[in-house]
C-alpha cells in the first residue's frame, strides 16, 4: 500500500526521535548550557511509539530510523528496537547515533533486530572532537564504529557535517580513510538550524572538488542499503565510499519520502518547517486505530512541496535535538 502526499510522493520512511536528551553539546546543535529538556511525562512512551509505527507500516511505511537527541541515552532502547523490528512491513530499521555509547550497545542492538547505524562524526582529531562536542571523547566513537562493524550493523555510515573554518581542513582526511577501511563517509551541508550554522556553511560541491584534487576523479558507487538523499562515489580502489548530501545547495525535496515523529509526540511533515501535527494527546485519550491513521494522513497532506531556505525564509525555531534531525 502506497501513501502519497499532495505532490504524488510516496511516503515510506518514518524518523522517530525517542528523546530530546543528548550526552554531547555539539556547537551547531546546542548552546554550551544545553536546552531545556522536555518533561519526562511529555515524552512518548515506547508502547505509543510502537503503535504509531505499526499504523504507519499498515499505511506503507517500510523504513524506520531511530534518532534523538541521542537515542542510546534512553533507558530500554534495545527493547524498543526489538518491538519495532517485529512489526510486519518494517523492512529496514536503522539508528543515527553519536557513537559514544555504541560500543556498549552494538551487539545487543543487532540481536534485537537493528539493521544498521549512522554515526555522527565531524572530526578525526581528538582535541577538535572535544571542542566541537564540548563533552565527548573521540576514542569512544572509534570503539563504537568497530563494535558496529563487528556486530554486523552494516554498512556503517559516518555523517560528517561540513563546517567552514571548523573541520573543512579534514575533508581529505575523511576521504583518505575510505581507502583502507569500509568507511562510508557522507559529507552533509550544515542546516541553517542552531547557533552560527549559516556562517559556517560549506557546499558539498566544494568538498568534492577538494577530494578530487587529492585523489583524482571519483567513480560512481552503487550503494545497496537505504534510499536516502546521498550521492555515493568511490576513490578508485578504495574499500569505502564518500557520499554527498546537498540539502541546501541542491535540495532533494522533490523526492522526499519521510515524516518525522518528535520525542514529544508531534508529527513533523518537513524538517525545515515548523508545521507540526499534534499526536500525543490523541494517543493518550483513547484514539482508535482508524482515527490515528487519519492523523497520520493529515501530516502527510501537510508536507510542503519543498523548503524555501534559498529564498531567505526563516528556519525552524526548534533545534535539531528537539526535532530529531
Amino acid at each position: 500500500m502506497a501513501c502519497l502526499d499532495s505532490f504524488n510522493r510516496s511516503i515510506s520512511y518514518l524518523r522517530v526521535s525517542v528523546t530530546d536528551r543528548c550526552n554531547l553539546r555539539c556547537v551547531y546543535c546546542m548552546p554550551p548550557e544545553g536546552v531545556p529538556w522536555v518533561p519526562h511525562e511529555n515524552i512518548l512512551r515506547y508502547e505509543e511509539i510502537v503503535r504509531v509505527v505499526r499504523i504507519g507500516a499498515e499505511m506503507g511505511i517500510t523504513k524506520v530510523r531511530l534518532t534523538g537527541g541521542e537515542p542510546l541515552v534512553r533507558a530500554g532502547i534495545v527493547s524498543l528496537v526489538a518491538m519495532i523490528a517485529a512489526i510486519p512491513g518494517v523492512d529496514d530499521l536503522a539508528m543515527t547515533t553519536n557513537g559514544v555509547l555504541l560500543a556498549h550497545y552494538a551487539e545487543d542492538l543487532a540481536k534485537a533486530g537493528l539493521d544498521r547505524v549512522n554515526v555522527s562524526l565531524d572530526t578525526l582529531r581528538p582535541e577538535r572532537f572535544r571542542a566541537i562536542t564540548r563533552l565527548g571523547n573521540l576514542e569512544d566513537v572509534e570503539r563504537g564504529l568497530e563494535a558496529a562493524r563487528a556486530a554486523g550493523l552494516e554498512p556503517v555510515k559516518v555523517n560528517t557535517v561540513l563546517l567552514r573554518g571548523v573541520n573543512d581542513d579534514e575533508i581529505v582526511d575523511f576521504a583518505r580513510r575510505t581507502l583502507r577501511e569500509p568507511f562510508h563517509v557522507r559529507f552533509i551541508e550544515a542546516m541553517p538550524v542552531g547557533p552560527a550554522a549559516k556562517a559556517r556553511f560549506l557546499p558539498v560541491a566544494e568538498a568534492r572538488e577538494r577530494i578530487e584534487a587529492a585523489f583524482g576523479s571519483l567513480e560512481v558507487a552503487h550503494q545497496r542499503a537505504g534510499n536516502g538523499p546521498a550521492s555515493y562515489y568511490r576513490i578508485p580502489g578504495a574499500c569505502g565510499t564518500v557520499g554527498f548530501i546537498s540539502a541546501i545547495s541542491e535540495h532533494f525535496c522533490h523526492q522526499c519520502n519521510r515524516l518525522r515523529l518528535t520525542a514529544d509526540g508531534r508529527l513533523r511533515p518537513c524538517l525545515l518547517s515548523d508545521a507540526e501535527v499534534p499526536l500525543r494527546e490523541a494517543l493518550r485519550s483513547g484514539v482508535s486505530d482508524a482515527e490515528l491513521k487519519q492523523i497520520l494522513l493529515t501530516a502527510v497532506a501537510a508536507k510542503p512541496e519543498g523548503h524555501h531556505l534559498n529564498e531567505g525564509v526563516a528556519v525552524s525555531g526548534r533545534g535539531m535535538s528537539q526535532i530529531g534531525g
